[in-house]
């Protein structure tokens, strides 16, 4: 296939129901027949989207191995195979991984036109304790002539992940994410939207409109998702679940960024949803990150590689109560 100036790529915002795979594998059934209708090469659903998210961290193991399957023999992603096949799209969802050691992931399928999948497992996994981190990062090519990475949801707030899927030659990041109106315990982070505001959304349109494009929705995401795109010169397509999620709201807030981080597209709606964009690919190579990055200077990041002594695993970061306690050299 020879390369193109632009590829068309699509994001998905819905709201899964736990553990409800036929139910959401339903819904995303349909809107690949929408982004095949409107020839769409690149979708991306959001983190978990098959099995559901928020309730997880509630189940047993058990439990959580119930919802798991192996990325190579599991009814789930193959269905998604085939759908990427008859549609030759590269579509990308979010499962649980149960890997043939037995190992448990926070993974993400890219399913690409040929029939092959590309899995990539959250690095910084905090939703179960049986749920392992993943160890390596995700870029592969693709047959539009454009390499594409995958980073899920936290491992997307840590600019060294971006950096290095950037530098292993991603043109295009996918960035999965269930997120939005979560309690963060920073001062000055995300917190709860309540949930009867979800549920009478239809009436109190402006409230919710008004929280999904507020500090715990897309005023969260300004903070530091431009910065991914334009530090590294790639396109970045922001996926997320919408509405409530067990006891917390998501705020959707789908997106398609360029790489200098402008918004291509973009919604707030507080519903289920597709952004669709035709990309440029024409502004890679002399966006201002690419340009930047030809300037780095390796000899001098090696405190980056270094263990300082105050790194925690992901669960304690994610929920410790205690202060990060990053000593000052």
């Amino acid at each position: 296939m020879s390369d193109p100036k632009t590829l068309k790529a699509a994001v998905i915002q819905f709201q899964h129901q736990a553990g409800n795979k036929k139910y959401n594998l339903l819904i995303m059934e349909r809107f690949i027949e929408k982004a095949a209708i409107e020839g769409v090469n690149i979708l991306a659903f959001p983190e978990m989207c098959i099995t559901g998210y928020w309730h997880v961290p509630k189940l047993d193991a058990a439990g959580v191995q119930a919802l798991a399957e192996p990325a190579d023999t599991g009814p789930s992603v193959a269905l998604i195979r085939s759908l990427a096949v008859k549609h030759q799209m590269l579509i990308g969802a979010g499962f649980i991984e149960r890997a043939a050691d037995g190992r448990l992931y926070n993974a993400y399928a890219a399913c690409m036109p040929d029939g092959s999948v590309h899995i990539h497992r959250k690095m910084h996994a905090f939703e179960h304790e049986a749920f392992s981190c993943g160890d390596s990062y995700t870029v592969f090519g693709t047959p539009w002539g454009v390499k594409v990475g995958i980073l899920i949801c936290w491992d997307n707030n840590l600019v060294e992940n971006a950096r290095a899927t950037a530098l292993l030659g991603a043109d295009i990041l996918l960035a999965p994410h269930q997120t939005g109106g979560t309690h963060s315990r920073s001062p000055h982070g995300m917190k709860p939207i309540p949930l009867a505001l979800w549920q009478q959304r239809a009436e109190r349109k402006e409230e919710i409109t008004a929280a999904f494009k507020g500090p715990s929705g897309r005023e969260w995401l300004m903070r530091w998702l431009p910065s991914r795109a334009h530090d590294n010169g790639m396109f970045i397509l922001f996926s997320n679940g919408v509405g409530a999620d067990d006891d917390e709201v998501r705020t959707g807030n789908a997106m398609i960024l360029d790489p200098y981080g402008r918004i291509v597209d973009e919604t707030w709606a507080a519903a289920d949803a597709m952004v669709s964009a035709d990309l440029d690919l024409s502004l890679i190579p002399m966006s201002t990150g690419r340009r930047w990055m030809a300037g780095r200077r390796p000899d001098l990041y090696h405190i980056l590689t270094e263990y300082q002594g105050y790194e925690r695993d992901a669960m304690t970061a994610r929920f410790s109560e205690e202060l990060p306690g990053i000593p000052k050299r």
